[in-house]
């Protein structure tokens, strides 16, 4: 089976590696981080054995379902852990491996969201701090449909947008005071496009 094959990264065996220069951020992009044989092989596996689930979010006072889905792992001996959640699968732990022999960081809990068509998205927003502090390290690997991933500046309107096309088997990583100084989203999109699975990798501590 072919799949996602709008980029000619994989053909040409090269993996590009991007580091942004841009203000109040530590921004790395790797394209080609997984094979074409690899990423077609945990996308088909995360699509459809992952038990995903539909999550309200509140907004604008109402209470409202996501227009994705998502699953939630994490290490069950962190603070505050469900000791009833999922286990790490095989394939999970493989790629947690690939992404902390990258960033020479041990991750501990992953936020899995699957986009299912152009209707998904994610609004503008910074990651929440309460479980992870205030300038966490995001570890983020893209599966499946390229999706556009764009940031913009808190304070500074001087600064443009920037968008990212995240590719199948991408990974970018979000560091230093990325969280702090800039926001990011998933946009829909009027095309018709396949499932995108993206996984983010997360360090979480929670206090007593």
């Amino acid at each position: 089976m072919t799949l996602f094959n709008d980029t000619e990264l994989f053909t040409s065996g090269v993996s590009g590696k991007t580091v942004f220069d841009l203000p109040d951020t530590e921004l790395i992009l790797i394209d080609n981080f997984f094979s074409k044989e690899e990423s077609d092989y945990y996308y088909e596996r995360l699509l459809h054995q992952t038990k995903w689930r539909e999550y309200e979010m509140e907004m604008f006072d109402k209470t409202v379902t996501a227009p994705r889905m998502i699953a939630w792992y994490e290490d069950k001996d962190n603070i505050g852990a469900d000791p009833n959640g999922p286990n790490w699968t095989y394939e999970l732990l493989t790629i947690r491996s690939r992404v902390e022999k990258e960033t020479q960081v041990d991750f501990n809990a992953l936020l899995l969201n699957l986009y299912r068509n152009g209707n998904d998205s994610v609004a503008w927003h910074s990651d929440k701090e309460h479980n992870t502090g205030p300038n966490p390290i995001i570890a983020s690997v893209t599966f499946g449909e390229t999706r556009m991933f764009r940031l913009r500046h808190k304070f500074r309107k001087d600064i443009p947008q920037i968008e990212i096309p995240l590719h199948h088997g991408s990974f970018l990583l979000m560091s230093g005071t990325t969280n702090s100084f800039w926001q990011h989203h998933v946009p829909k999109t009027a095309r018709d496009v396949l499932p995108r699975i993206n996984l983010t990798f997360r360090r979480v501590n929670r206090k007593l």
